[in-house]
């Protein structure tokens, strides 16, 4: 087991209970103690969780989203397939919105040699861009969220508004056919509700980990994506759920 699917998979396990021992995680991962025990400290570091005596407790309520650097490594794989599933639904000319996800950002690496306007809605995926010969790079107002550098608040939302694009490109935090499109931060989830309104059509890039899951504020219902895009681990009954509510989904990879 690579060190980002520990790491997920002790993240996982402190959603459900308030505490590990490292001795379960070492027959969990079937890694060394040594292993185990950096992967703990690791985690401390990045404020995810507090380690005592013999293990660690979740340090990050539920209502927080995992730190960026943790979310970028997870489910990788997947996020990649998605990711070039995803360019192959834009066009060289198009205008897009590019949302602030770390799939989001797996989309941006792909984009290099293509020829689109681009509206980046975090820091991480304009870095990205700024050096792609061919991409016309938007930038929006708003304030950078510490860490995220996701960018929200009204001077984004205006932003949006004042332009029309051919398509938006979302990354949520989670998503369920009841709660739909949610995300951890309110500002986030007013910029990603104004992405909808302001684009022709909507791709979504929802990896399995995050399906039939709900975070704190909502942005747009199960079925109001054009295309939603994931991969095989995403449960196969409430993809033909969506599919018979008139939402395209392609499973990635």
């Amino acid at each position: 087991m690579r060190s980002a699917e520990r790491h997920q998979m002790i993240v996982e396990r402190l959603r459900a209970i308030d505490r590990v021992s490292v001795q379960e995680l070492v027959e969990a991962t079937e890694a060394s103690d040594m292993t185990v025990r950096r992967d703990l400290d690791f985690l401390a570091a990045q404020g995810v969780l507090k380690r005592v005596h013999g293990g660690a407790v979740s340090a990050m309520p539920s209502g927080l989203e995992p730190p960026h650097s943790l979310r970028a490594q997870a489910a990788l794989a997947a996020k990649q397939a998605i990711a070039r599933a995803a360019v192959e639904h834009l066009s060289d000319g198009e205008t897009i919105i590019l949302d602030s996800g770390t799939t989001a950002l797996e989309t941006a690496k792909l984009l290099h040699d293509r020829a689109l306007t681009v509206m980046p809605l975090s820091l991480h995926v304009a870095h990205e861009l700024s050096d792609a010969p061919r991409i016309r790079l938007l930038m929006p107002g708003g304030e950078a969220r510490k860490g995220e550098l996701s960018l929200v608040g009204p001077l984004t939302v205006a932003s949006l508004r004042a332009l029309r694009f051919d398509a938006a490109v979302l990354s949520p935090c989670a998503f369920s056919l009841d709660a739909g499109l949610t995300a951890f931060d309110l500002g986030d989830a007013e910029v990603k509700q104004e992405a909808l309104k302001v684009a022709s059509r909507s791709i979504v890039l929802a990896d399995g980990a995050k399906w039939d899951r709900a975070a704190l504020a909502y942005v747009c219902p199960a079925e109001r994506p054009d295309l939603i895009i994931t991969d095989d681990s995403a449960p196969e009954d409430q993809r033909t759920v969506l599919t018979q509510r008139g939402t395209l989904v392609e499973v990635a990879g």
